[in-house]
């Protein structure tokens, strides 16, 4: 995966050392539930000299690009052509700050232009009670329109697909897929959707209803759910219209805030990994630290593991919406450990295991600050230090990714 992939070098005697050395793979190859994918969001203009294009396009499975940034677009697939291409293109808004003396851009972060909605279709607007147009809360110039008008979804999917397969785009992320119908403006829901069923009824209906026609058009579709955890059922009933899914906030929110097991918690965004991957769908998740920290690090890394099968990928951020620069990675992102033996267990209260035939993880998803569990491996493994082990401790809201030969 990656466009890395990756193998593992060691000797291993049955108490002996065991001495693993993680080896980059040559192509691309993206199969193996034990090789991990990545993707990468460049989506703030920030440079992107030909040597970073280049490095970027052969160690990643996905990259999501701006609608003009077609240039990229092929110098990525120059590099690599096996690599899928993503526009971004917001399901949910309008942008007012890309119409300038009222004519909207050529290539736009959305599937419908404000000022041709504005002068054309005044009704595809969403009001509040008052008949008020609602904008996005932190984001000026985002207008909230109303994806579950007909109309609207029917130009939405024909503009966007006309603008991504000019362009040679592999598929398209939608941005903003909501659950709750307040989103983006605290307290106060669209004077049309006025609960949250509702809201999730309109989306369902867009996604329904465009998807034929992305699917003729031979474009891939994975749409924003961030949050969707909250909301029960929601991610299978949305993902079920697309081929995929992208959890922007997934198991660790920063540094010292890493989500825990409980009803709304630590399995609920594992299954939406797990429940994609039984139905071939794409899944992307994004946890949120920084540079060097191991605990979310290994915590985001083992549960991926967990549930993985070929067609997920996993890149973490520090920051929200730092979707410039490319992140650095960490060599785990080198590893293989081989296919899985068995689906994931529970082997104590929370704390879950996997075995591949050159590795394992364990996941401890108490809450954070618990006592450590300890687990007797029952054979030598390779800790992620190179150091070898037979019994991990692990306490709350913490990982561990194990290898051995194979």
């Amino acid at each position: 995966m990656n466009g890395w992939g990756g193998r593992l070098l060691g000797v291993v005697g049955m108490l002996a050392a065991v001495v693993v050395a993680p080896v980059p793979a040559v192509g691309n190859s993206y199969v193996g539930v034990g090789d991990a994918q990545s993707f990468w969001l460049h989506l703030n203009g920030t440079p992107t000299p030909e040597w970073m294009l280049a490095a970027e396009a052969r160690r990643h499975a996905y990259i999501v690009l701006n609608a003009w940034e077609g240039d990229k677009l092929r110098r990525i697939k120059h590099h690599n052509p096996k690599v899928q291409v993503f526009v971004y293109k917001d399901l949910s808004s309008t942008r007012s700050y890309a119409c300038r003396g009222g004519v909207d851009d050529k290539h736009l972060p959305a599937g419908v232009g404000y000022c041709a909605a504005d002068r054309e279709h005044p009704e595809w607007f969403l009001e509040n009670a008052r008949g008020k147009r609602l904008e996005y809360d932190g984001y000026p110039g985002h207008w909230q329109m109303d994806i579950g008008n007909t109309a609207y979804q029917n130009t939405w999917a024909d503009n966007v697909i006309a603008d991504a397969k000019a362009s040679g785009f592999d598929g398209v992320f939608m941005d903003n897929a909501l659950f709750p119908c307040d989103a983006y403006h605290p307290g106060v829901c669209p004077r049309k959707y006025p609960t949250d069923a509702a809201f999730q009824t309109a989306y369902q209906q867009m996604l329904a209803n465009t998807r034929p026609k992305f699917t003729a058009a031979n474009l891939k579709t994975v749409a924003n759910l961030s949050n969707a955890r909250l909301h029960a059922g929601v991610w299978d009933a949305y993902t079920e219209h697309l081929d995929g899914g992208f959890d922007e906030w997934w198991l660790a929110f920063s540094n010292d805030n890493l989500l825990p097991e409980y009803d709304q918690g630590w399995s609920r965004q594992v299954a939406e990994v797990a429940a994609n991957e039984r139905r071939g769908k794409i899944t992307w998740v994004q946890p949120h630290f920084s540079p060097g920290r191991e605990q979310p690090f290994r915590y985001a890394m083992a549960s991926y593991y967990l549930v993985v099968g070929d067609k997920a990928a996993i890149a973490e951020v520090e920051k929200t919406d730092d979707y410039g620069d490319p992140t650095a990675r960490d060599p785990m992102y080198y590893w293989n450990l081989g296919s899985a033996e068995q689906p994931y267990r529970e082997i104590a209260p929370k704390v879950y295991r996997r075995d591949f035939t050159c590795g394992a993880v364990i996941v401890n998803a108490n809450p954070t600050k618990s006592g450590p569990v300890r687990i007797d491996l029952g054979q030598p493994y390779a800790d992620e230090r190179n150091v070898p082990v037979t019994a991990v401790s692990l306490p709350g809201t913490s990982g561990t990714v194990l290898r051995k030969s194979c």
